[in-house]
């Protein structure tokens, strides 16, 4: 995966010609000011370069042009330090294909009370020259998100900081090349979806690939990368010498060694496979995934490609970022009234990013799938604010769903239990929880976090233009049905 320092958000600044030549001076100094101040922040992973300042329709459509064939520039940062008036953004903002922020800030902090005149009045009126610049973005219905403060506010950084995490994701994920190992596993529903769509919404590519095509690649590794590879499970991981010497962390290890080349060799940035379709693999890749997903593969099980796609998106938008992020599961229940509880689990496949401590590889049978006992690694997680998300078709468009959970950590411990596993609180709690996202539709599987809020994945949904429905503290059930209920309106009518 590539840095997300690689990438741009470009700042651009609108006037007219009305205020004359020393005042456009300034407009140009104080915004490459402000661009190269938010530049200088660590919390903003990628650059912000400030590109110009325009003052008529030409040359807003061509640095909007410009923007929209720079593979470098994810999106875009609008500021009006005077009044711009926006009929001349109009053809600029049609064709405009990346997302944008509306910086509503101005220059100076506060009012210089003794000193203002008309003439600081005409050079600072964002007041109001955003507020002409809303309007025109209203009118032609364009998705964005307004960030609202004086350029040096910490709010207003760490606002832009995960806009601009989210833009990564987005832009990321509208290149996603998906494989499909296998298909998806038998009469399931909600991990299909249709593939097409998703590529001309979301920019998904999803093809499907023999297990053989994958099992070619795993029989060409050899001896010496299975060693070298073994002991750096021994390294990282806690195992006992059982485990060390099985044959079946040797075959682990060549199935990730053959994954790896699999993928890298053809461009993918995510997989799914399936139990069911193992035909030429010993074992399920179990170890293999978790360490894929380390690394910012995307992964699904059972051919889950939506989740497989977005756990990538995740994992772009979270670099840097402490807590992790994984392919997740609902696995099991704590009823216990007020603090019941929710065990998320798979059968294998959870990421080591979100583990509590050094992760242990174990090998114990799957009792599902008919193949030889896998390796994986086995670990808790550790307490703390979390989301859990859903990528789901709902037939007519994708639907995002995300509840906010609290990890908490298990009273007791799980002995028997060989798989990774994270305890939680869904908010507002189980009984509410469970009843929305059975109602939206959720699917089963999921892309937890720990490292990214549900903010992010409101501004996701934003930029790809999909509906968002949320599962918080403030969740209450009828008014959740009424929005559902009214979002099936708004979709039929906006999408038809």
């Amino acid at each position: 995966m590539n840095g997300l320092d690689q990438f741009e958000v470009w700042f651009i600044a609108g006037s007219q010609h009305l205020y004359g030549d020393q005042v456009l001076r300034n407009v140009a100094a104080h915004s490459e000011e402000i661009a190269n101040y938010f530049d200088l922040q660590k919390e903003i992973p990628v650059r912000i370069r400030y590109k110009t300042v325009v003052k008529s329709p030409e040359e807003i459509t061509a640095i909007i042009s410009e923007a929209n064939n720079a593979t470098a520039c994810i999106g875009l940062i609008l500021w009006m330090h005077t009044f711009s008036p926006a009929k001349m953004w109009i053809q600029g903002l049609k064709i405009l294909n990346k997302p944008f922020v509306h910086l509503h800030t101005q220059y100076n902090a506060g009012i210089p009370w003794s000193e203002i005149d008309m003439d600081f009045m005409n050079e600072n009126q964002s007041a109001h020259g955003d507020r002409e610049f809303g309007h025109m973005a209203t009118r032609l219905r364009l998705r964005r998100k307004v960030i609202v403060g004086h350029w040096k506010e910490r709010s207003v950084t760490e606002k832009l900081a995960q806009w601009s995490r989210t833009a990564a994701g987005w832009n990321a994920l509208q290149q996603t090349k998906v494989a499909r190992i296998g298909d998806n596993m038998r009469e399931v529903s909600v991990t299909e979806g249709d593939k097409v769509e998703a590529q001309i919404k979301l920019g998904i590519s999803v093809n499907g690939y023999g297990a053989g095509d994958l099992v070619r690649y795993v029989n060409n590794i050899s001896d010496s990368a299975i060693r070298q590879l073994t002991e750096e499970y021994a390294q990282n991981y806690v195992m006992s010498d059982d485990v060390r010497n099985s044959e079946s962390l040797k075959e682990a290890a060549r199935i990730e060694l053959g994954l790896r080349a699999f993928l890298s060799e053809g461009g993918f940035h995510a997989f799914t496979d399936t139990f069911e379709n193992l035909h030429g693999l010993r074992q399920l890749p179990g170890i293999a995934a978790q360490r894929l997903m380390m690394d910012g593969y995307g992964f699904g099980a059972e051919g889950d490609w939506k989740t497989a796609a977005l756990v990538y998106a995740v994992k772009v938008m979270d670099q840097g970022l402490s807590g992790g992020s994984s392919f997740m599961e609902d696995y099991t229940y704590d009823f216990s009234g007020d603090r019941s509880r929710v065990l998320g689990s798979h059968m294998l496949e959870i990421c080591p990013s979100i583990a509590s401590g050094k992760p242990s590889c174990q090998v114990h049978p799957l009792s599902i799938g008919g193949k030889e006992d896998p390796a994986r690694l086995v670990f808790d997680v550790d307490s703390g604010p979390a989301i859990n998300v859903s990528l789901i078709d709902m037939g007519t468009r994708f639907r995002l769903l995300v509840n906010e959970v609290e990890v908490v950590k298990p009273e007791q411990s799980l002995p028997k239990l060989p798989v990774a596993r994270v305890l939680w609180d869904p908010q507002p709690n189980l009984d509410i929880a469970a009843q929305a996202w059975i109602l939206a539709g959720g699917a089963h599987h999921t892309v937890f976090s720990k490292a990214i809020s549900m903010d992010y994945i409101e501004d996701l949904a934003e930029m790809a233009g999909i509906e968002l429905v949320v599962i918080d503290k403030e969740t209450k059930m009828r008014m959740f049905k009424e929005s559902l209920r009214m979002n099936e309106v708004y979709y039929h009518i906006f999408n038809s």
